[in-house]
């Protein structure tokens, strides 16, 4: 057999399209990466300021002009109700203005990001300077002493993520990832189904009772974890099931690619470029991420959102598989299945 003959019989023309694809993806992983994550600044903040009425509309004006616009300052009754919005996630943040002295006080929520806050603490620190006078910061919810940069929810809901989709990478290969029938896609659900309800509580009784990374209800955590796994491990079998094994690559590049640098993680949301702060909210990482420290650090406020988030992925990957399902009855060979069971022969 020549060179040429061997090479062909080496690297099918299929092979050669996944390898391909393949590059593709470690692409758009560096440039999704890098482009998101480079140079993090703070953006168009929700903040609020206490301020007496006279001081109010000049200080709003003056935050308004700040060189990149890091915030978007409302005006806020009192400190109460600053505090509230924090905690309710309305806002990142507040300046509480002392007109009878020249402290003033900044509230942030270093829960929902350390980065953040720690922004909000470089800027106020500077604009207070420029006007001759001092800050004090005051943690409305801060993150635990053992969540290093409040980076452990969003380990947490990565590591769901990789499980639903490893899992459902899984049950696909090992029979073919487009199901041959209804009664094929109804086991593979269930089973997915059980997988997520043990990875959710383990993930939750890892980070904490066992590590103590994040405080908040174990429950909640075990139920959030759930929804997760079984929303992103839903919406891979149904990407299987429509473009078959060339779906996994699909499922990561929502995921892996677009997901995670866009969750809000390393850097909350406000502090990054517009395209990934536009999709995050809207893909499992993120919606996962904001849950999860909602929970740990929010009193479970403003979840409402991202919880629909993970249920409209959970109910659509579940009823597309089903829908694919019905529509083949015969089964299809795919490749990596076929070989995988000559390896057992």
């Amino acid at each position: 057999m020549s060179l040429v003959d061997e090479l062909k019989s080496a690297v099918t023309p299929r092979a050669a399209l996944l390898v391909v694809g393949v590059l593709a993806l470690q692409l758009l992983f560096i440039a999704s990466y890098v482009g998101a994550l480079h140079h993090p600044k703070p953006r168009d903040v929700p903040f609020g300021v206490v301020a007496p009425r006279q001081v109010s509309a000049q200080l709003l004006g003056q935050l308004e002009k700040l060189p990149g616009e890091p915030l978007a300052p409302r005006t806020v009754a009192d400190e109460a109700e600053a505090r509230r919005q924090i905690l309710n996630r309305d806002i990142d943040g507040a300046l509480i203005v002392d007109p009878r002295g020249r402290t003033d006080t900044l509230l942030v929520a270093s829960g929902g990001g350390t980065v953040l806050s720690s922004a909000l603490e470089t800027i106020f620190t500077r604009v207070e300077a420029a006007q001759q006078r001092t800050v004090r910061t005051v943690d409305v919810a801060p993150a635990s002493a053992a969540d290093f940069d409040g980076l452990s929810a969003f380990y947490l809901v990565v590591g769901w993520c990789v499980g639903g989709y490893i899992c459902a990478a899984i049950l696909a290969i090992s029979a073919g990832s487009r199901p041959a029938n209804r009664e094929r896609a109804i086991i593979r659900l269930g089973a997915l189904a059980v997988y997520s309800v043990l990875g959710g509580l383990g993930g939750a009784v890892i980070v904490g009772p066992v590590l103590g990374a994040l405080p908040g209800s174990v429950a909640a955590l075990w139920g959030l974890g759930t929804l997760v796994v079984f929303a992103v491990g839903a919406a891979t079998l149904a990407l299987q099931s429509v473009f078959g094994i060339v779906g996994i690559g699909l499922a990561i590049l929502l995921i892996v690619v677009a997901g995670n640098p866009s969750a809000g993680g390393a850097f909350p949301l406000p502090m990054l470029p517009p395209f990934w702060n536009a999709i995050g909210p809207a893909l499992p990482p993120g919606a996962g991420t904001w849950a999860a420290r909602s929970i740990a650090y929010f009193k479970g406020n403003a979840m409402t959102g991202p919880m629909l988030v993970l249920a409209a992925w959970a109910v659509v990957g579940a009823a597309v598989t089903l829908v694919m399902s019905s529509l083949r009855r015969e089964p299809e060979a795919e490749p990596i299945a076929g070989e995988l069971n000559g390896v057992r022969a």
